[in-house]
């Protein structure tokens, strides 16, 4: 059995979000952190790179029996290398960068913020200010996961432990910064399709409608 399965859904930016750009020149006064972009738009991105790397070492410390001494990628579990790629083998799951995709809705407030931070040496008492930039609070990515099917029972057993990355996440962060409050988000508004038709996507969207309903972190902007 091979077939293709396409996974989209919205990832939405809860809290400020951090995903590095290149630094490499800065003008004076210019932002010392800012967030990575497209370079045809000049829009912040989510880099599939990004949502791959964090999805996978959530899952993979799901395996772990002791987190603070985590494997090396090799030799991470071998559900993890199948669905993820190894040096010997490809990965099953594509991710595609992401884009802004509300960004009318987002022109009154800007995608992005300036976060002024001050770090102070605990011997000196020396005040280090810096100004990392952040996605807004609001903003929402069209995401897109293709995931190859090889095998039907593999399949349903990786995209069961891919909801369960997907749930781990929305109870961590994405980027950087994230123990002080950067990087929330929500992913919802999932819509599965599959090239053959082979699959039963009823039962895959009920799968990835239970990571819309996994948010323990949600903010209310309500007033």
């Amino acid at each position: 059995m091979y077939s293709k399965i396409l996974i989209q859904f919205d990832l939405e930016v809860v809290t400020g979000m951090h995903i590095g750009g290149s630094s490499t020149f800065s003008a004076i006064g210019a932002v010392d952190s800012p967030v990575i972009r497209d370079a045809l738009t000049g829009r912040p991105i989510v880099p599939g790179s990004s949502l791959k790397g964090k999805l996978r070492t959530l899952l993979a410390r799901s395996f772990a029996t002791d987190i603070q001494q985590m494997p090396d990628f090799k030799d991470d579990h071998p559900i993890v290398r199948r669905m993820f790629g190894s040096t010997s083998a490809r990965s099953r799951l594509q991710f595609a960068d992401a884009f802004v995709s509300n960004v009318e809705q987002m022109k009154a407030v800007g995608l992005t913020e300036v976060k002024s931070e001050n770090v102070i040496k605990r011997l000196t008492s020396e005040a280090m200010p810096r100004q990392i930039e952040r996605v807004n609070p609001g903003t929402i990515f069209a995401e897109t996961i293709v995931y190859d099917v090889c095998d039907e029972e593999e399949m349903r057993e990786d995209l069961k432990l891919l909801a369960k990355s997907m749930k781990l996440l929305q109870i961590d962060y994405l980027g950087g910064h994230g123990s002080r409050g950067s990087g929330r988000v929500s992913l919802k508004n999932f819509r599965i399709q599959d090239f053959d038709g082979k699959a039963d996507c009823a039962q895959l969207q009920k799968l990835f409608d239970e990571v819309s309903e996994y948010e323990l972190f949600s903010v209310s902007t309500a007033i």
